[in-house]
């Protein structure tokens, strides 16, 4: 894996790491949690989750509910997805240290 992570891969590892989702409950959790700052198009979504797939940050699961629309596919992180999102957090809060101690954003409180 690259010394970062895609914008999109990280939002979606990180809906993921909340609950188990299908790819519109995806996009809906992303744009909900960074308010509408981040939005992912149908062909970014779905790439982003072919290769997550292929990549074993995370696998496709039942759906969670009986009666659940049967042609949704549901996802769920797998635990390389969560080493790898714990690791791009990680990376990003030392990130937005460097930017307090350059006084490009305010300390925290």
């Amino acid at each position: 894996m690259p010394d970062t992570m895609r914008t999109p891969v990280f939002h979606i590892l990180l809906a993921l790491a909340r609950e188990d989702l299908h790819g519109l409950g995806i996009a809906q959790s992303i744009d909900s949690t960074t308010d509408g700052s981040v939005q992912l198009g149908p062909g970014t979504l779905y790439r982003s989750l072919k290769e997550m797939l292929r990549d074993g940050l995370i696998t496709e699961v039942p759906a969670p509910r009986p009666g659940d629309d049967p042609r949704r596919r549901y996802y769920s992180i797998t635990a390389q997805g969560q080493d790898a999102v714990r690791a791009e957090a990680s990376r990003l809060e030392r990130v937005v240290q460097v930017a307090r101690d350059a006084d490009v954003l305010p300390q925290a409180r």
